[in-house]
């Protein structure tokens, strides 16, 4: 046996197999093999230990390793073998492998096999080998809670033994004598219940005696060999001592015992088998209340008291050593085997029971009258004033059902109440999620096994009725009264409580011996499993894995083969199965995990609720899906049926085992396993069920006298052969991994586990089912078994919503015979009700006036109501259609029991005519028979459809076509399989075809239809050619005939067929007509031909003469059109079409007609390749084609040519016309009527399209160029010579706007201040909306990197320096341009001196062409001029002092920044500076321009140069030297600097290591007091190089305009600089794109710069005022900030002079090509 631990099961175990024997004994009577499972794996931490009382839910265990188990197509699984030699010699239960396509419905498929599966009762499926479902239960959370299975107890005869020696043994004992060990006869041990059985066969003890056959007797029980006299007389004493006056006492108490339990039950336990309920009921309606004083019961209570008193005399005459003997060895309520250990207890563990016979020391009576033990057995109802009734307890309890009051107790004991559920939940027979539960929810144990009792005892009634709720042993069971409880004492088996002076007779002196209750000594006969332990997937894999191997590793023999012991076969296992379920001495005890609820604890199959993606989740063959198939009558059942409609599971371990039973409602059931060991399956088909359960009753009819529904509570076997042997089909099979078992209606089967598995079952219920349902609800309810379901309910559920004929075929006759039954029970009723008052009762006359009113209730009540509520209370079944209600008790009976069961106290003529009872239809009677005529209408309709159809064809010799049509629709209309619909339909068919073929000739559509796909063929392949002739062959007038020959051969009858024949007599007539036209064509005119011909057509039939009539009016109507055409004008297409008509209809060649339309083409013709040839020249001649225009009118020409003449000529005139108007507004005074330069410009492109230019075109691009060259001029003047024309207005533009910040007269001189980024966060929380600050030469706010200069402390932006952040360091230092005049201020381009603009401007009125940029221009110099005009005072010298230092770098900051050079300010500016705040050892030179510091691409001559490594130019190849016409040419007004002439481009040197890119960096000034090493970007040797000294090429005279101190000698004496300050001989190119070196040093003022700190103005050491975090750019807000920059980045390119534009990306890359290609080229 196996003994879990309190903890729930733990991994860690013993095993021990125990056999206890002498020698001077025989064999022992009993051994177990027992496995306990000890803490050790819970103290290691291995599995978790939970107190009781945390759920199941809540737990969480290692998860279950799912290769170490069997799975379909893993390598460990069991290959599916042939057939075996099985136990018992069985053979085996189909197998079926469906294929893919068969196994897609499973309704289908289990329909196909189910006549060969109903023969076995079973069969096994196995799925196609692509059906995985996989395993979705979460084995961490999955805990279930076992049975306990005792193998030897389940079977029936050696339960029966077992049951009948613990009742002997309790009997003899209460008696005064202890049967401790089996009586020896013959040295042999003797078994007393075969002894009993052997009598009991031959007709008593009294016949055996007088037949002297104890002789025959002992043979029969193996006593061989010699048989001696005495064995006779052994035999006769052991009988006659020990079983006599038992079955003496049976004899009287049993009919009374057996009178209690089915008072408690509510009537008998179920009619027998020749007797219907009714009769039964008939007979139970005078069953009394209490017993009469002569019952058996009260005289077996009086046998039993006279022989306790004799007990108690013969206990006390014992001998003293006898006495002390019986103390030592005493046993509670067993017997002493002849092994003196007595039989193995079937548990070891404290908590436990003893066994029957174990020995125990006596028990003391006053010790256990006080001590409350273990009950199974419930208080009665309260004392009976009679004391002749009050002695017997149970005579007075309130009647209840087979289990729990209201519980569906249809099997064994459901999981529900291993886990826990109780109270309410049970008593309503749901579980946890609302579903009600085929099981019962619990029972109790029965004592002296591992078993649950399946009828438990109704509570107390006394404790309730004096509402004291004391302990066992406190409360008398007869009075119901607590006091005196030392006179009270308990009877030793059920534990219910008498005073001794309450018993009939009274004991006046308690008993020093155990006693028992006539109930405990005749015995019930209740069994049941008994709860296991609380295990999750993994503890119980490692429990089943070791009892497996602990049983049988010792018992397998060794293979010498394999040098191992012979592994555990299917066969092995099978074959210890039934020898241990067999044996009487033997008990093994294992654990099964049956009936867990997969709502609780999860499916094995994937849901839609927790797997909605995975397909098997809506899989047809999940069993979560399979019990609501569309085809399943479950899905009409309203709630879910926990283990019927939703899947329970399984977990087994080897011995495991279901006894025999078939489903509830006799359903069908699907078990599908997971994975796991081999699962074998016994089935008896539903045939032979009534021939099993006669041959269960014969078998072991002790347990069927005590327990009528043994057969319900699966918790009994018979062996296989043993049925087989009595002529029932047995048949067995193995389920493995994978694979599904199937079971068919009423099929019984039973079956145990070989190992560790997981399974799932359902039940579901096709249509073929309804009838053996309807037998199941009838055996159900004659046992008085509560249903799972209402049958009648899942009935009309269908009738109302499904209406499909498929379901009408089997509900018909299921609605017609609840229909007969339940009018059949009303009639019975109102009959019955009649009987006691005579009249006319409102029920079944309600139209009837009667004197008499009727006081039974009776009301229609139709709502949906608790299943409790139209439940019977005595047979339990649902009265769904009617119902009997008490209104005293509201106990509710159905129609059958109506009247007859005590509801109340009234008499049975009370309860059928007062009002306190009531009778309630659901529906009635008319409705009910409406209802089932309806359906069964439905069910009925292809039969009348196929009468209908037999009617017509007797009766019409010639059907009507339109009759058929509409009884075909019919019937496609009816969704049922109607036999003769398919040879009507094809019949039909038939008969349409032929209406179709003549339709085409009768109507007229389907003549233009096929003139339409004459037109398609003729543009298609040969393949059309074929079908145009086959069309051929369909038109011919022989057709028709052979249509309505046809007609008459199929013999139908349509208005088609009339209408063909006089279409037939139409075209006879017509030939002949036509016949006479064409004799004489000129007689008739062309409309009387066109209507003969379309006369012909509309016969569509090729009629030969309708083609020679066609071809005849196409003649004449050809010749009408043709006179009608000649006057007027026509294209070349018309008479070119109207030639090749012509040809066609076969117009003569010699018409007249036809040979001017010839003439004329050929005109057309030649007008046409002149044409052409006209315009494809290169230089039109106008004239021409304004001739050829002209002689189009009069012939035939094409409008397509005709067409581009004339738009040729339009645009030459309209091109003439713009040119002379742009050439004649240009000359006008008036500057500001003469064009815009964009709309001439826009004129000329459009004459590319023309091939030559009209007249005036050269003066217009005389004008063009000149004002080209003003805009040239004006290129030059921004550095942008080589830039196209356009980018002139884009740069303006953007200098204009820069120039709007720098000559901003609004931004005043202010102190140095911190960008918002540097600034301290404010104290306050509250936020400062902060000035907008403006910082640089650009004037523009915070952007990007910032540096500070270390003089003034302005900050700048590193974009306006060209500074990149990575080049710059914390500690490094800044001078910027404006202190320090030699720093260089990077330019893209060059700005033009305001004079030179104003000169510009001045030129603008000469101009033929308004300029585009004349706005911008404007704007410019009215910006520029009013900023110089705001700076004179600050200009003046006389009045300047050091205190303006700030603002004049203030104002020389604007103007550096602006893209206008003010020469004079910037020049006093600079002086002053030096003068006052010299940083620079030398003073600034005279600035004159300021051009560009972008270094200047390599022209390809230079590349080629250094490529070939060639200094001379002269020394290039002839084909790569550059011609210099070309190149002065190209260079001409690319000058950087007017008066300068042009050299010529000589390649540069290598340069020296170290040595600045920078133009004019190769010598140092001496002047310097320090040499600051710069960036290429800024020159340290000299001033910037694009910087022309203003002064110095005047040498002393004086510029006007210029400054007074400007002639002075110290501008002269600097003149020097000149000579290196020529614009490079490359243009200007991008810096952008080219890595930038890191920053030089020099750029900042050095820590130990020999100017003192008071001139520099810089910051302490080691303060670092630098730079100023990064910020996003323009993060004021300001649009014209970021404008500037996008317009910026437009014209920063510099290519070729109006060859398009270039942008940034391509110079970046053009000039990162170039350092690559020549890393030494250094420009000139």
């Amino acid at each position: 046996m196996v003994v879990p631990p309190s903890s729930g099961g733990n991994s860690t175990s013993t095993v021990a197999a125990t056999t206890t024997a002498t020698a001077a004994n025989p064999p022992p009577a009993a051994a177990s093999f027992q496995v306990n499972l000890t803490g050790e794996a819970t103290k290691n931490g291995r599995f978790p230990t939970y107190a009781a009382h945390i759920p199941l839910s809540a737990r969480r265990a290692p998860p279950l390793d799912m290769s170490t188990v069997e799975q379909r197509g893993h390598p460990m699984a069991v290959r599916e073998t042939n057939k075996r030699i099985r136990p018992h010699g069985l053979q085996d239960a189909p197998t079926f492998r469906p294929t893919e396509d068969e196994f897609r419905d499973p309704m289908d498929y289990i329909k196909k096999i189910a006549p060969e599966g109903r023969k076995y009762g079973i069969c096994k499926i196995i799925p196609p080998q692509g059906w995985t479902p996989g395993f979705a239960v979460d084995t961490e959370k999955f805990h279930f809670r076992t049975r306990r299975q005792e193998l030897n107890s389940v079977e029936g005869g050696t339960r029966t033994n077992l049951n009948y020696l613990d009742q002997l043994s309790k009997f003899h004992k209460q008696h005064g004598m202890n049967l401790n060990r089996f009586p020896s006869v013959d040295k042999k041990p003797l078994d007393l219940y075969k002894l009993k059985k052997a009598v009991e066969t031959r007709g008593g003890f009294e016949k055996v005696c007088k037949l002297k056959k104890w002789a025959e007797i002992g043979r029969d029980l193996g006593y061989s060999g010699k048989i001696m006299s005495s064995l006779s007389t052994s035999l006769k004493n052991s009988y006659q001592k020990w079983l006599h006056p038992y079955e003496e006492y049976l004899r009287v108490a049993k009919p009374g015992v057996q009178q209690q339990l089915e008072f408690e039950y509510g009537g008998p336990f179920t009619p027998p088998a020749a007797h219907s309920p009714m009769k039964r009921s008939q007979s139970h309606q005078t069953t009394p209340l209490a017993p009469h004083e002569d019952s058996p019961a009260i005289r077996a209570s009086a046998a039993l008291n006279t022989s306790l008193q004799q007990t108690e005399d013969g206990i006390e005459r014992l001998p003293q050593q006898e006495a002390q003997q019986v103390q030592r060895t005493p046993s509670s309520s067993g017997f002493t085997a002849v092994n003196t250990g007595g039989f193995t207890p079937v548990n070891l563990t404290p908590a436990s029971f003893q066994a029957v016979n174990t020995p125990n020391p006596l028990p003391n009576r006053e010790k256990t009258n006080s001590i409350s033990t273990k009950t199974s057995q419930q208080a009665v109802e309260g004392p009976n004033p009679k004391r002749p009734e009050a002695h017997n307890p149970g005579l007075n309890r309130v009647p209840i059902a087979n289990g729990q009051l209201g519980n569906p107790l249809k099997r064994a004991i459901s999981h529900d109440s291993l886990n826990g559920i109780s109270g309410k939940e049970s008593e309503e027979g749901l579980d946890e999620n609302g579903r009600r539960s085929k099981r019962a929810k619990k029972a109790p144990t029965v004592v002296g096994s591992h078993m649950s009792m399946l009828r438990p005892t109704p509570p107390r009634a006394p404790a309730q009725r004096y509402n004291i709720k004391g302990k066992v042993g406190e409360v008398c069971d007869t009075c119901g009264k607590s006091d005196d409880k030392l006179a009270i004492f308990v009877c030793d088996g059920c534990e219910n409580s008498y005073h001794w002076y309450c018993l009939d007779p009274a004991v006046e002196i308690p008993a020093n011996h155990d006693w028992h209750c006539p109930r405990c000594l005749v015995g019930t006969g209740e069994f049941g499993f008994e709860e296991g332990g609380i295990y999750s997937l993994k503890q119980f894999q490692e429990k089943a894995r070791f009892f497996k191997e602990s049983y049988f590793g010792p018992r397998m023999q060794f293979d010498p083969v394999m040098d191992s012991k012979r592994p555990v076969t299917e066969d092995d296992v099978e074959r210890e199965f039934w020898r241990l379920v067999e044996s009487i001495t033997e008990t093994v005890e294992v654990e099964y995990g049956a009936d867990i609820h997969s709502t609780t604890h999860g499916s094995g199959f994937p849901t839609v609720e927790k797997n909605p993606l995975n397909p098997y989740a809506t899989d047809p063959w999940n069993l979560n899906v399979l019990p609501l198939h569309p085809e399943s009558l479950f899905r009409h059942i309203k709630s879910d049926v926990s283990g019927m409609t939703v899947p329970w599971l399984y977990v087994g371990m080897c011995f495991s085992t279901f006894c025999w039973h078939n489903e509830d409602h006799y359903s069908y059931s699907a078990n599908y396993q997971h994975f796991g060991s081999t699962k074998t399956w016994y089935g008896i088909p539903g045939s032979d069920a009534q021939r099993f359960e006669e041959i269960m009753r014969e078998a072991v009819p002790e347990l069927f006298a005590s327990q009528p529904d043994l057969l319900f509570q699966l918790v009994t076997l018979l062996p296989p052969d043993q049925i087989k042997k009595a002529g029932v089909n047995v048949y067995a099979l193995d389920q493995r991994a994978g694979q599904f078992v199937i079971t068919f209606p009423q099929a019984y089967h039973a079956g145990f586990n070989h190992g560790f598995n997981f399974n799932e079952a359902v039940n579901f219920a096709p249509h073929d089912w309804e009838l053996f349902g309807e037998a199941g609800v009838e055996r159900l309810q004659a046992f008085r078994k509560q249903p799972c379901f209402s049958h009648d309910e899942m009935l009309m559920t269908a009738a109302n919503r499904d209406t499909t004929i498929k379901t009408a075929k089997w509900l018909a006759p299921a609605l017609q015979r609840i229909w007969k039954r339940e009018m059949k029970q009303r009639t019975e009723l109102l009959k019955r009700h009649k009987e006691y008052v005579d009249h006319h009762c409102k029920i079944d006359e309600p139209e009837v006036e009667s004197n008499f009113e009727c006081a039974l209730g009776f009301e229609f009540d139709e709502k949906d109501v608790a299943e409790n509520d139209y439940q019977c209370t005595y047979c339990k079944a649902y009265s769904y259609l009617s119902r009997f209600r008490c209104n005293t008790t509201s106990k509710v009976m159905c129609l059958l029991h109506a009247g007859h069961y005590d509801c109340c106290d009234a008499a049975d003529d009370h309860r059928l005519t007062s009002s306190s009872h009531a009778l309630i239809y659901r529906y009635s009677d008319t409705a009910l028979e409406a209802i089932t005529q309806k359906v069964t209408d439905r069910s009925k309709m292809p039969e009348a459809w196929q009468e209908k159809l037999d009617k017509m064809l007797d009766d019409e010799p010639k059907p009507s076509l339109k009759v058929l049509r509409s009884l075909v629709s019919e019937g496609e209309r009816i969704p049922y399989d109607l036999p003769g619909l398919s040879d009507l339909k094809e019949f039909v068919s038939k008969c349409n075809a032929w209406v179709d073929e003549a339709t085409n000739y009768i109507t007229r559509k389907q003549q233009n239809r096929r003139k339409n796909d004459r037109v398609w063929r003729k543009s298609t392949s040969a393949k059309a050619a074929e079908q145009e002739e086959r069309d051929k062959e369909l038109r011919k007038i022989e057709n028709i005939h052979k249509l309505l020959a046809a007609a008459e051969d199929i013999s139908f009858d349509c208005p088609e067929i009339n209408i063909l024949t006089e279409r037939s007599d139409a075209i006879a007539e017509f030939q002949r007509k036509a016949a006479a036209a064409l004799q004489s064509p000129g007689l008739r005119s062309t409309q009387e031909f066109e209507d003969l011909a379309e006369l012909g057509r509309g016969f569509n039939v090729d009629v030969p003469e309708v083609e020679r009539l066609d071809q005849i009016v196409q003649q004449m109507k050809w010749n009408d059109k043709a006179r009608e055409l000649r006057g007027q004008f026509q294209t070349l297409e018309d008479v070119a079409e109207l030639i090749s008509r012509a040809g066609e209809i076969g117009i003569p060649e010699h018409s007249e007609l036809l040979l001017y339309y010839k003439d004329q083409q050929a005109q057309g013709d030649l007008w046409e390749a002149k044409a052409k040839e006209l315009i494809s020249v290169e230089s039109v001649h106008y004239q021409q084609l304004e001739a050829l225009s002209t002689q189009a009118g009069s012939l035939p020409v094409s409008r397509q040519t005709l067409a581009a003449i004339d738009a040729i000529l339009a645009k030459q005139r309209e091109a003439h016309r713009q040119i002379q108007e742009l050439f004649d507004k240009s000359r006008l005074p008036d500057f500001r009527s003469r064009p815009r330069y964009k709309v001439v410009r826009e004129v000329l492109d459009g004459l590319s399209e023309l091939n030559s230019k009209p007249s005036g075109t050269i003066d217009v691009e005389k004008e063009i160029k000149r004002h080209e060259d003003w805009m040239r001029r004006g290129k030059k003047l921004f550095g942008k010579a080589n830039a196209p024309l356009h980018i002139l207005q884009s740069h303006m533009n953007y200098v204009a706007e820069h120039n709007r910040f720098c000559f901003d007269l609004q931004d005043k001189p202010r102190m140095p201040v911190e960008p918002a980024s540097r600034e301290h966060t404010p104290v306050d929380s509250q936020e400062i909306e902060p000035a907008r600050e403006v910082f640089c030469m650009c004037r523009q706010p915070e952007a990007g990197l910032m540096i500070e200069c270390e003089l003034c402390h302005e900050w700048y932006h590193g974009k306006c320096l060209k500074i990149a952040r990575g080049k710059v360091k914390e500690d490094d230092k800044y001078t910027c341009p404006i202190c320090d005049w030699r720093v260089k201020i990077p330019r893209d381009a060059a700005r033009p001196k305001l004079e030179d603009l104003q000169e510009w401007q001045s030129e603008m009125p000469v101009l033929p062409f308004q300029p585009e940029e004349e706005d911008v221009l404007e704007n410019i110099i009215n910006t520029a001029q009013a900023f110089r005009d705001f700076m004179q005072p600050y200009t003046n010298p006389m009045m300047v002092t050091a205190e303006e230092i700030t603002t004049q770098r203030f104002y020389l900051r604007k103007i550096e920044g602006a893209e206008i050079l003010l020469s004079h300010e910037t020049n006093f500016f600079r002086q002053e500076l030096h003068k006052w705040v010299p940083v620079a050892p030398m003073p600034p030179p005279v600035l004159d321009a300021s051009l560009s510091t972008r270094k200047p691409r390599p022209t390809k001559q230079q590349k080629e140069m250094s490529r070939l490594g060639i200094t001379n130019p002269e020394d290039l190849p002839q084909h790569l030297r550059t011609k210099t016409h070309s190149f002065t040419k190209q260079r001409k007004s690319s000058d950087a600097t007017a008066g300068k002439g042009h050299h010529p481009l000589q390649p540069a040197p290598r340069r020296a290591r170290g040595r600045s890119d920078t133009p004019g960096s190769a010598s140092t000034s001496s002047g310097h007091a320090h040499a600051h090493r710069l960036p290429p970007t800024i020159s340290s040797a000299h001033p910037e190089p694009s910087y022309t000294p203003y002064y110095a090429s005047h040498n002393n005279g004086h510029h006007p305009g210029s400054p007074a101190f400007a002639s002075g000698p110290y501008y002269q004496s600097h003149s020097s600089h000149s000579s290196r300050l020529d614009s490079p001989g490359f243009p200007p190119r991008s810096p952008i794109g080219r890595s930038a070196p890191s920053l030089d040093p020099s750029l900042f003022s050095p820590s130990n710069s020999q100017f003192p700190a008071s001139l520099s103005g810089g910051p302490n050491p080691g303060q670092n005022h630098m730079l100023s975090p990064q910020q996003n750019p323009f993060s004021t807000g300001s649009h014209s900030a970021r404008d500037i920059d996008h317009v910026f980045a437009e014209f920063t390119t510099d290519p070729t002079d109006d060859l398009g534009p270039r942008n940034e990306v391509a110079e970046a890359l053009e000039d990162s090509r170039r350092d690559e290609e020549y890393p030494d080229f250094v420009p000139e």
